[in-house]
């Protein structure tokens, strides 16, 4: 399905400049070691299950992880989801501080701004996997299927996700929940086709890009196909 340019083409032209000032900074980021695309996926796949099971085990939440990750990080994962508050990354799968390189705003929408930060934990820390993770009864989408002014600011994110709605709407069912997988898979495939990192960094195997959606009620990620 074909994505708004206004959201996903456009590169930021500052990110490589803030990119290689943090690196500079930071001597320990930009590690090439690390977990393949699968085995990211795989322990995400791992973590969601004992969240589900309740047998969390909180892993590198210790005051030597803390110690360990100020000197630099290496995340295995990037994460766009919702800023909704039934919603944390970390919590959902299980993962510590330097784990997950989380970016959210309200609907998972994509922005110069977001790629940026995306382009940045995979091409400098080395990130293997992007997740494009949407929720259940997400208010953002529902407030764009209900229509009408929003009222404030919050009017740009009905009008960013208007696009997805008329592609629910098309596609039949319940509006709403179709709409949450689109927008989710949507904004996966536009940044494993984003130039000129992204799509370089999946035609060489070296990064995936999955779409997913979260279940408030059960605690599972589905993952989209």
């Amino acid at each position: 399905m074909k994505s708004s340019p206004s959201l996903f083409l456009r590169a930021v032209a500052l990110i490589p400049i803030f990119a290689s000032a943090v690196a500079f900074a930071n001597p320990a980021a930009g590690s090439a070691s690390g977990p393949t695309p699968e085995a990211a996926l795989r322990l995400l796949l791992e973590g969601n299950q004992r969240f589900i099971q309740g047998t969390v085990r909180h892993p590198h939440q210790t005051a030597e992880r803390r110690k360990e990750t100020s000197a630099g990080q290496a995340p295995f994962a990037v994460v766009l989801t919702c800023a909704d508050s039934r919603l944390s990354p970390e919590i959902v799968f299980d993962q510590g501080l330097g784990d997950l390189f989380v970016v959210r705003n309200a609907g998972n929408l994509l922005s110069d701004h977001v790629i940026g930060s995306i382009e940045y934990a995979v091409e400098h820390l080395h990130a293997p996997l992007i997740v494009v993770m949407g929720h259940t009864r997400c208010g953002a989408v529902a407030a764009a299927v209900a229509g009408g002014e929003a009222g404030g600011h919050v009017q740009s994110i009905v009008d960013s996700l208007a696009f997805v709605v008329a592609a629910a709407r098309a596609r039949g069912g319940d509006t709403a929940d179709q709409a949450e997988q689109i927008n989710a898979r949507m904004s996966a495939d536009a940044l494993a086709a984003s130039d000129p990192v992204l799509a370089k960094a999946v035609a060489a195997g070296k990064l995936k890009v999955v779409g997913a959606r979260y279940n408030l009620a059960t605690g599972v990620v589905e993952w989209l196909p």
